[in-house]
């Protein structure tokens, strides 16, 4: 026990809380800037079985947000570099890695396997499907995202209202850590907290951090936050679906520009844009609507609900 004796010895901790993260398991999505310190500070906490998704690999990029890598590791996927470190420093626990994409094809399975579910992608696509999985299947998430200097992190479903019950729209001018630009600090925080959210969940502790989110400005050093214990579900959902789950008689509506993908992967895909989603013509059967992130698609998809369309899906293209 003198690893986690500084932890143990805490009152809301004690020998029965350690025997609780021992026997816990955790799913993480993503093993980027936030991941990292989600990482880090769950498997030093002794969380018993953690399983990491994460399709992509180390970028020269990364490295600022990213302290489990190093530059021999440039190239590597990054749930194989993050196990070696991570197993460096605690090999106590069990690390499973998935070096691949989330999809609407695995969460379910995913998701069954853990206590709780941390979103730490900081994907618009990501989020909405890890919300629907967890809120089917009453399992807690524990989801955050930074951009710029400000960011957020909150614990959802498991019991609690959902991501999409707190957030059912998104902004198209949202922005990305790509276009926008991170601070690594303010990750590390926001990572941190998410950390702390889980081990919150996983122990047990009260009050419950279910129905609560909290904001941190890192410009002018303010946190925040609010709670929305028993917000309303949404009457209805628009699901996202994978690439090969459309079919022949769906209306495909591509909203890339074309300098951003001049050739789209459906053959017959309508080329329309956010703004003009309202000219698509009523048509029978599904409409699938596309985009890189999800992002733009969750707001077109808005768009056509109010114009009375109601057979919806939603594809992230990545």
């Amino acid at each position: 026990m003198s690893r986690y004796a500084r932890q143990a010895i805490l009152g809301e901790v004690g020998p029965e809380g350690q025997a609780k993260l021992a026997a816990a398991s955790v799913l993480v999505v993503g093993a980027g800037g936030l991941g990292c310190p989600v990482l880090q500070y769950l498997v030093g906490a002794g969380v018993g079985r953690i399983t990491v998704v994460d399709h992509d690999t180390v970028e020269l990029t990364n490295l600022h947000r990213q302290p489990l890598y190093r530059m021999s590791d440039i190239g590597r996927p990054k749930v194989e570099a993050a196990r070696d470190a991570l197993l460096g420093f605690n090999p106590e626990v069990r690390l499973d890695t998935v070096a691949e994409r989330l999809t609407p094809q695995n969460v379910a399975r995913l998701v069954a396997a853990a206590d709780v579910v941390v979103d730490a992608a900081d994907s618009f696509a990501v989020t909405y499907i890890l919300s629907d999985a967890c809120q089917a299947a009453a399992k807690p998430l524990v989801s955050a995202s930074v951009i710029g200097m400000t960011g957020y992190a909150g614990a959802f479903c498991g019991g609690g209202p959902s991501y999409r019950a707190v957030f059912p729209e998104v902004s198209v001018d949202g922005g990305t850590c790509d276009t926008v630009g991170v601070i690594g600090t303010a990750v590390a925080v926001l990572g941190g907290l998410q950390a702390h959210l889980a081990l919150h969940l996983l122990l047990g502790l009260e009050p419950s951090v279910l129905g609560r989110v909290v904001t941190f400005d890192a410009k002018r050093l303010a946190f925040g936050g609010f709670g929305f214990a028993g917000s309303p579900e949404p009457d209805s959902l628009v699901p996202f679906i994978a690439p090969e789950e459309v079919s022949a008689d769906d209306t495909v509506v591509d909203l890339r520009g074309l300098d951003e993908a001049p050739v789209s992967p459906f053959a017959g895909a309508e080329r329309l844009t956010v703004d003009n989603i309202e000219s698509l013509p009523s048509c029978k059967g599904r409409v699938v609507l596309c985009c890189r992130s999800g992002q733009r698609a969750l707001m077109a998809a808005d768009r056509l609900r109010e114009r009375g369309f109601s057979d919806l899906a939603l594809v992230a293209l990545g």
